[in-house]
């Protein structure tokens, strides 16, 4: 088989960012809208994200950047990955977003109208994270280190598996290296 480089999957990535701006923005003029924006948007954003990592890659083998860039997530044999696969390589991310997610919703419960709108956009970011409980800042830190420790780990092997792709035993491979189920 022939691995997918870092590069490579740093473009997907990109890709997959610039697709999902939309739905970022939707976000942002949400939060500028309602104080209670963020436990509105708790749940869809979730499924949102499950339907993007785990959905997309069990059914197409990859999220739109990758395929965009004919590249495809398999399982060590090359064979086509599973729900459990799919699961296993998004699970890090998807604890800690939900972890901190729900750190902000419970400051944003907190504020009241007059206060969440008395301040500008960054303020209001600044303050949020400054009131969050303890493991919101937990689950930053633990989110930072696994994100480098990703690039780290898939610089350091034959056939650049990040970490999440040890965790699920997956690979990233060229499109037309992977054989049906």
């Amino acid at each position: 088989m022939e691995y997918t480089g870092f590069w490579k999957r740093f473009c997907a990535y990109w890709i997959d960012v610039i697709i999902s701006l939309p739905i970022m923005f939707l976000s942002l003029w949400g939060c500028e809208q309602s104080r209670l924006f963020q436990l509105y948007w708790l749940l869809p954003g979730l499924v949102i994200g499950l339907g993007f990592h785990v959905y997309l890659v069990r059914t197409y083998g990859g999220t739109p950047g990758k395929l965009l860039l004919n590249i495809k997530i398999a399982k060590v044999d090359g064979t086509d990955v599973g729900y459990k696969e799919a699961v296993l390589r998004y699970a890090v991310l998807f604890i800690c977003s939900l972890v901190m997610s729900i750190a902000l919703v419970i400051v944003a419960l907190d504020m009241t109208d007059a206060q969440y709108f008395s301040m500008t956009w960054l303020k209001r970011q600044a303050y949020m994270v400054e009131h969050t409980p303890v493991w919101y800042n937990v689950a930053n830190i633990t989110m930072s280190i696994w994100i480098w420790s990703e690039f780290i780990v898939m610089l350091t092997n034959k056939k650049r598996r990040a970490l999440h792709d040890f965790v699920a035993g997956t690979v990233v491979v060229r499109n037309s290296q992977v054989t049906d189920n």
